[in-house]
């Protein structure tokens, strides 16, 4: 009798183990899903925005910056009080002209005002200085407007604005809505590391510093960094 019940327990004992497994396994899958995702949304965006009659400007500005962060589903909504939250991919600009990276970050918000519904934004921040560059590769959670200074950036005919004196915040944001084209204040709202997708994507937990000095290469990002280097060509010489 006991050597009966101790088989069973041996038996439930090794399906709980294997259903945890199981589990995690599938967890695991799922976000590795979720990171590639990301990049080819981000991809599709930079490629729609670079489709847009007046996005000579942006490429001017990103031409120019450090790096970009792309956030291809921001999602705000609000009764009153409104927030936001997106997924987004991070890419740097090395030595060499081409990309390093990826990381991948969060972005969470709020805003107060009259406001209603959901709406769904693709965004794209350049960085444009050490000082920004600085806030993404930290590892650590910053305020944009707080900690690292943000401005919606410039677009339609001002053609300068990669080199206008007045333009000299470390963050310029850029976003597209149904087809709309526009800068986006983004004050108050706060960038997190995603480490779930850097691991996701590495193999093993990474720090965005980390990833952020790898050359960007491989299947998974080259649709990405294509969508770039051509939105690098619209800025012109």
């Amino acid at each position: 009798m006991k050597r009966s019940l101790r088989g069973k327990a041996l038996k439930f004992t090794v399906a709980v183990l294997v259903f945890c497994l199981t589990m995690s396994a599938a967890a695991a899958l799922a976000a590795e899903a979720q990171h590639e995702k990301h990049i080819r949304l981000a991809a599709e965006l930079i490629k729609k925005m670079s489709a847009q009659d007046d996005v000579k400007t942006m490429a001017q500005t990103a031409k120019s910056g450090k790096a970009i962060a792309i956030f291809p589903n921001l999602i705000q909504a609000g009764l009153g009080i409104g927030g936001m939250h997106g997924e987004g991919v991070v890419l740097v600009k090395n030595s060499k002209g081409g990309w390093n990276g990826p990381s991948f970050a969060s972005l969470v918000g709020g805003s107060f005002g009259l406001q209603i519904g959901i709406k769904e934004v693709g965004l794209v921040l350049v960085i444009t200085n050490q000082e920004g560059l600085q806030a993404f590769t930290g590892g650590k959670s910053f305020k944009l407007g707080g900690d690292v200074s943000v401005a919606a950036g410039p677009v339609g005919r001002d053609a300068q604005a990669a080199t206008d004196s007045r333009l000299d915040a470390s963050i310029y944001s850029y976003s597209m809505s149904k087809g709309l084209f526009a800068g986006m204040a983004l004050s108050g709202s706060t960038i997190n590391v995603n480490g779930d997708a850097n691991k996701a994507y590495w193999g093993k937990a990474t720090e965005a510093k980390t990833a952020l000095s790898k050359q960007a290469s491989g299947a998974k990002i080259n649709p990405l960094t294509k969508e770039l280097n051509s939105l690098m060509k619209l800025a012109g010489k």
